[in-house]
């Protein structure tokens, strides 16, 4: 896990900060679970919710403004923290 994180600081750190930033998650179609990656962001954030074609899942969209790479991480590892979430 930690080299994924570690390829995607890389990337990002091609970028200049403070930018936007979309992140984008697969999260199990469940309130307690939508909830956990919903409190990832403040309320003022640009958030989107689409469920799959079967209902199982939800994808969550949020685009925020980010300061540095490192906030983006941490946004990925407490995600990482949510049983059946994946990252994208």
């Amino acid at each position: 896990m930690e080299d994924l994180f570690e390829n995607l600081r890389n990337q990002l750190s091609l970028e200049e900060w403070p930018n936007v930033y979309f992140f984008k998650f697969i999260v199990p179609n469940d309130s307690e679970k939508l909830a956990l990656v919903s409190a990832l962001f403040d309320e003022a954030v640009e958030m989107t919710m689409h469920p799959s074609k079967t209902g199982k899942y939800i994808s969550v969209s949020a685009k925020e403004m980010m300061m540095d790479v490192d906030s983006i991480i941490q946004k990925y590892q407490e995600a990482a923290k949510i049983k059946g979430v994946i990252s994208l």
